[in-house]
């Protein structure tokens, strides 16, 4: 049976994998907070995972470890930046994630200015 994009929403960390224009795969671990038929995602918005998903919002996801190696085959999906306002929806939905240490992510990310300088990923089955 393939693995779903369902299947890997399950997955503590999720292997994010951007293109370039040149079609090369630019694969980072992030944290993923399951939204329905969605994961969201936050992202510096300067990262070049979001130039890139600008570019192209043709991204791959499989399940991987905490350091980014792979636990399963990936599954096609497409990103989108959601607007500014649904920033502090994914902080709080790492929170309940990820218990006190997405807890404490969101503290010192928003100490930084995470409010403002960073972007909501929205990842969907292609």
């Amino acid at each position: 049976m393939a693995l779903t994009f369902a299947d890997v929403a399950t997955a503590n960390y999720v292997l994010l994998t951007t293109f370039t224009k040149d079609g090369r795969p630019k694969p980072t671990a992030v944290w993923a907070v399951p939204d329905g038929d969605r994961l969201l995602v936050i992202s510096e918005a300067k990262a070049w995972k979001v130039k890139r998903i600008r570019n192209t919002p043709r991204v791959t996801v499989a399940k991987c470890d905490m350091r980014g190696n792979p636990k399963s085959e990936a599954v096609e999906a497409k990103a989108a930046i959601l607007d500014q306002s649904q920033v502090g929806a994914v902080y709080d939905g790492i929170g309940k994630r990820y218990g006190l240490i997405g807890k404490a992510f969101n503290f010192f990310s928003k100490l930084r200015g995470g409010m403002e300088n960073n972007v909501a990923l929205e990842l969907r089955a292609a």
